[in-house]
């Protein structure tokens, strides 16, 4: 098991790295400027019966091919999720766009149990009307059919909705194609120095864009719950410090620069606090709550252990967090008016990073056994544990906002990759960067108007 560092100037990171040091020089901020290192989604353990879902090439018109090729982003998106099995293009008999050109027979003999179609039309230089339907084959009937307008730069996005739709209506789980995610890449150039970036992609990995840019290690993104700030770790003036950053205009504010650390921000349910670790009291690392608005500081641990790694519950009422007080690290909660910790884990010797479901019903944790560090799901009411990963090197868990889906980071051939796993451990995901090792992904919230 890790040892809990003693040194004052490390950061809780990455689950077993509890502390990480360094001090920084400049970070340069290169908002909206394209990332170089991609990601690319692989399905390592799909559902026991993928859905056969045919999608089929949306219509243009007249015979002008569409301005954007929806279908192949609603068929990427459903075939990433690992519950479905689009019908492969070449084996489409027909190809619809409209209603009265279907043929349940013909779609019933490909063993397709639904069925997409629809239209792009352009409405003028930079808007455009997309019409969907859905069609369950089995029983020859429309489950669903949208009108959509969109930019042309929305195009992309209105294909992730139409994906959402799709997905919520045939499983019952919300979707969350339209969703973006966070991550750190680390980058080794050729003089043997390092780079770090902050990114921001749609949750397809696609539209990648670099929010920080440093020589000095960048860590520990949250969301704000409008999906419109990231909270996060940079060394500026050779000190850690917590940034607040737009993503809309690519302002920022520091937020915290006290001495010692200044780590593991994460934003209140109503996005008016931030709860982070501090050590500028007396050097011991503590949880503490910021309002920042008033930069009023209320801390919530007292004891001289180390206490780090907060995340708030949805209802906002309770902040779990790392401690090594019984001796290893666990899981506590403590309520936000401040009391006893209560001890959440008991089941193994390291239990670390915890993150809440939507539902605050199920903590994510990195379990640690013999040295092999994995996922792991705890009840949060009895405090039951399942294991839902099987990697050595599993870390930074994060859930999906319809709580369905966890991401986490892990190893693979000696390099940082993210990866997914359904909350019930049955659906699996890879998800690798072209370039660079990849770490800390968070699941952004669901867009809000």
């Amino acid at each position: 098991m890790p040892g809990v560092a003693a040194s004052i100037g490390r950061i809780a990171a990455a689950g077993r790295r509890w502390l990480v040091a360094g001090s920084a020089l400049a970070v340069v901020f290169a908002w909206l400027t394209p990332a170089n290192a991609q990601l690319n989604i692989l399905i390592t353990k799909p559902a026991a019966r993928p859905v056969p879902i045919a999608i089929v090439p949306f219509g243009g018109q007249g015979s002008a091919p569409p301005a954007f090729d929806i279908s192949a982003v609603v068929t990427a998106d459903l075939r990433s999720s690992g519950r479905f099995a689009p019908l492969p293009l070449a084996d489409m008999v027909s190809r619809p766009t409209q209603p009265n050109q279907v043929n349940f027979q013909s779609w019933r003999l490909l063993k397709t149990d639904y069925l997409v179609i629809g239209t792009l039309t352009e409405d003028s230089p930079d808007r455009f009307t997309a019409v969907f339907e859905l069609f369950d084959v089995l029983r020859g009937e429309q489950s669903l059919g949208f009108r959509l307008q969109a930019s042309r730069a929305d195009l992309r996005v209105t294909a992730h909705k139409i994906s959402d739709m799709i997905f919520e209506k045939i499983t019952g789980i919300p979707g969350v194609f339209s969703t973006q995610i966070a991550y750190v890449s680390e980058e080794r150039r050729a003089d043997n120095t390092k780079r770090y970036r902050l990114i921001v992609s749609d949750a397809d990995g696609e539209n990648a864009r670099v929010i920080a840019d440093s020589p000095q290690p960048l860590m520990s993104p949250a969301w704000s719950p409008d999906a419109r700030r990231l909270a996060y770790v940079s060394f500026e003036g050779q000190q850690s410090a917590v940034y607040v950053q737009t993503l809309r205009t690519g302002t920022r504010e520091r937020v915290s620069g006290r001495p010692g650390v200044n780590g593991s921000p994460s934003f209140s349910p109503d996005g008016r606090m931030l709860a982070l670790t501090l050590s500028h009291d007396n050097g011991n690392l503590d949880v503490y709550t910021l309002d920042l608005a008033t930069q009023q500081l209320k801390q919530l641990t007292t004891d001289d252990a180390i206490d780090t790694e907060a995340s708030w519950s949805p209802d906002g009422r309770m902040v779990y967090f790392l401690s090594d007080r019984a001796g290893g690290p666990q899981i506590y909660r403590v309520s936000v008016n401040g009391g006893r910790p209560e001890r959440v884990t008991y089941e193994g010797v390291y239990n670390a990073r915890p993150r809440l479901s939507p539902d605050g019903k199920t903590v994510a944790v990195v379990y640690g056994q013999n040295n092999t560090y994995r996922i792991g799901a705890v009840d949060t009411a009895n405090g039951n544990l399942r294991i839902l990963t099987g990697g050595r090197l599993d870390e930074s868990p994060s859930f999906a906002p319809n709580g369905a889906q966890i991401i986490y980071a892990t190893r693979e051939n000696g390099k940082g990759v993210l990866a997914s796993v359904s909350t019930d451990g049955l659906i699996q995901t890879q998800i690798a960067a072209v370039a660079g090792d990849v770490r800390e992904p968070v699941w952004g919230p669901f867009p809000r108007p």
